[in-house]
């Protein structure tokens, strides 16, 4: 084969041009995302139980629902989380388990329990499919918290028409209400109760079935609808007629507010109240341009929206592919220029170019070969990208050596390029088993992180494979081109002083220390085990930590704060204040250090009635969600933030807990 495609250019550059090609036209089919995809495992039980606080659906259904899902096969975990109102129960299934069949078994299990409350709803049993937050869009302006709400669930409903947008979910603001106020005295002097009150409103509220009509053409359902949803439909509502005409309103004898179930539930971004969408992409669909098509949207509907109503992008985890995906074009052009320039010190150019073309051939056939497999482009994915670009060259480089020290020894160019590749064949498909012996095992590693880490060895062994290919096939034929007929480049004076200078390091230096090793051998073998020992024991001695994965800094960090149950909301905002005080004075101290003395913390969100650590709501809890500088533009490392936000704030009375932490 070495010697056919030798000998045929047709073959060697048909193959290339077929890698380049299907390469390319691969590129567009990639998906890119965060983390990459897998199988889902775990189903989700919801049940409502209204009127209920959550001791009373702890011990009303929870025990019961996890009593009847730990007899069911492959389950491995049952988590579930008693609310205000709802449970929320979480199962996961075994990795050898069926999930079509583990689904069914749930659904039969639950619908088995008749222990539940008779006010308990019927359950809501869904497969817990995975969405990755993309972008959420904060919406702030001079707008009353209905308006703003109103005003941001079209928006939601614009938005999830866009094609690529799977899901997208309003945050800020609980369930509307029209609350009505009236006085024990208005009600005594028209003779009234709370009931009666409550009755007139219920009786002229109402949506019921009325029969239907039934043509020639088609049927017609009747409905008759009366509900009163908005506040100047209950203004006028009769709860009194006289028979002389006179009719008493209930905006006669009451005030009505336009208000919300629950105060805590709100949202401030950069200190005004705002409406919060977080829009959410399936595993089908490609991160960046999900980002991309809401950034469009926003940018066309800020043209419409009302006078003073911003649109603000913040929580933007496409940024984290983004970076990874320059980082690795960066050092993909890097590696591929440092080739070139190494390997024109010791080869001519066009041999040089060769040798180097190996990387960008290599890297698009091999995400060809990920898109046939289905494998995105994510941050597991970049890593093993990365990794190859250390490793592909090297076969490149030992058969362009070889080459060329054949032909030094008097050979053709074609003699040359077919013994040259033949004779350390052997020794680079060594290397190439030797990496894939390497990783392959984390293919078959277990759980989730067993999931995630597949990928490397895929997509690693992938590009190596190509380089292989290219190395043995396409690269000969080049390199006998290259050197045919071709007279060496001119010997300059730096070309001939530094000629000088490696048959020096080769011959004189390098050749001494070898002869020393050599004649020494039991010595440095020694000193190779003992440094190999010294190693294994500062493994043992825990002194080189082992982590799964590396700390890599983010764009953003967050406060989460616990009170105790029953702190009112008005305390609540007072430690947040406090808080977000400290948060100020921690930009006041970096904004000087960064380059343009740009403002360390871009945005920051609030929210009330959440915070993750805790598996709570309430008025007690509030999070502090802090966007800052990117990485590439900022001096300093998030935990150094953190650190000091944690001195500024000090200490505060009454909290349980204060927890500082990348989200």
């Amino acid at each position: 084969m070495i010697r056919y495609f030798a000998a045929h250019p047709t073959a060697a550059n048909l193959l290339m041009l077929l890698l380049v090609v299907l390469g390319i036209a691969a590129l567009p089919t990639l998906e890119r995302e965060t983390f990459p995809e897998f199988a889902p495992q775990e189903v989700q039980v919801s049940l409502a139980y209204p009127g209920a606080t959550p001791e009373d659906v702890e011990q009303a259904v929870c025990k019961r629902l996890e009593d009847a899902i730990d007899a069911v096969n492959e389950v491995e975990e049952i988590r579930c989380q008693a609310l205000e109102n709802s449970a929320n129960a979480v199962v996961t299934m075994t990795e050898q388990g069926d999930f079509a069949q583990f689904m069914d078994d749930i659904k039969s299990a639950v619908e088995a329990i008749d222990g539940f409350p008779v006010q308990v709803e019927l359950p809501v049993i869904e497969q817990l499919g995975r969405t990755d937050q993309v972008v959420s869009i904060a919406i702030t302006g001079p707008l009353s918290p209905p308006a703003l709400k109103a005003y941001a669930e079209e928006l939601k409903d614009r938005l999830q028409r866009l094609p690529l947008v799977s899901q997208v979910i309003l945050s800020g603001f609980s369930e509307h209400q029209l609350q009505v106020r009236v006085s024990a005295e208005m009600l005594q002097r028209h003779g009234l109760s709370i009931s009666d009150l409550a009755n007139a409103i219920s009786r002229q509220n109402i949506d019921l079935p009325a029969g239907s009509i039934e043509t020639r053409q088609r049927n017609y359902l009747i409905r008759f609808m009366d509900q009163r949803g908005s506040l100047q439909g209950l203004e006028e509502l009769v709860i009194i007629g006289a028979g002389s005409g006179g009719e008493i309103r209930l905006g006669d004898i009451a005030s009505i507010q336009d208000s919300f179930e629950l105060d805590e539930e709100k949202i401030l971004f950069n200190g005004q109240r705002a409406a919060l969408l977080q829009v959410n992409k399936a595993k089908t669909e490609d991160t960046l341009r999900v980002f991309n098509a809401v950034q469009d949207f926003i940018a066309h509907e800020q043209q419409l929206a009302p006078p003073a109503v911003k649109f603000t992008l913040t929580n933007d985890s496409s940024s984290v592919v983004r970076d990874r995906l320059q980082i690795l074009t960066s050092n993909g052009m890097q590696g591929l220029l440092l080739v070139f320039l190494v390997m024109w010190l010791f080869f001519q150019l066009r041999f040089a170019f060769w040798v180097a073309m190996g990387l960008p051939i290599s890297f698009l056939g091999g995400l060809f070969i990920m898109s046939l497999l289905g494998q995105s482009i994510n941050m597991i994915s970049m890593v093993a990208l990365l990794i190859t670009l250390g490793l592909l060259m090297d076969d490149a480089i030992v058969i362009a050596e070889n080459i060329a020290t054949h032909l030094r020894k008097g050979k053709s160019a074609f003699r040359a390029a077919v013994d040259g590749t033949a004779q350390v064949m052997p020794g680079v498909l060594s290397s190439f088993l030797t990496s894939v012996a390497v990783f392959a095992p984390l293919a078959f590693l277990s759980g989730n992180m067993g999931k995630v880490l597949e990928v490397i060895p895929v997509v690693l062994i992938a590009v190596l494979a190509v380089s292989l290919l290219e190395a043995f096939l396409i690269l000969p034929h080049h390199l006998e081109h290259a050197l045919r007929n071709h007279e060496a480049d001119p010997q300059s004076a730096f070309r001939q002083r530094f000629d000088a200078f490696i048959e020096w390091l080769r011959n004189d230096l390098l050749g001494r220390a070898i002869d020393t090793v050599i004649h020494w051998r039991y010595l440095f073998l020694g000193l190779v085990l003992a440094l190999f020992m010294a190693s294994l024991g500062m493994l043992a001695g825990g002194h080189l930590k082992r982590i799964a994965f590396p700390d890599i800094d983010g764009d953003s960090f967050e406060a989460r704060l616990l009170l105790p149950q029953g702190t009112p909301l008005w305390r609540t905002e007072a430690v947040v204040a406090q808080i977000s005080a400290a948060l100020q004075r921690v930009d006041d101290h970096y904004t000087p250090l960064q380059p343009g003395q740009q403002h360390l913390i871009e945005d920051v969100t609030i929210r009330y009635n959440q915070n993750l650590d805790a598996a709570e709501k309430g008025s007690h809890v509030a999070t502090i969600s802090v966007d800052i500088l990117g990485s590439e533009a900022r001096v300093g490392r998030v935990d150094d933030y953190l650190q000091r936000w944690r001195q500024e704030v000090g200490v505060i009375p009454d909290i349980i807990s204060l927890n500082f932490k990348e989200p």
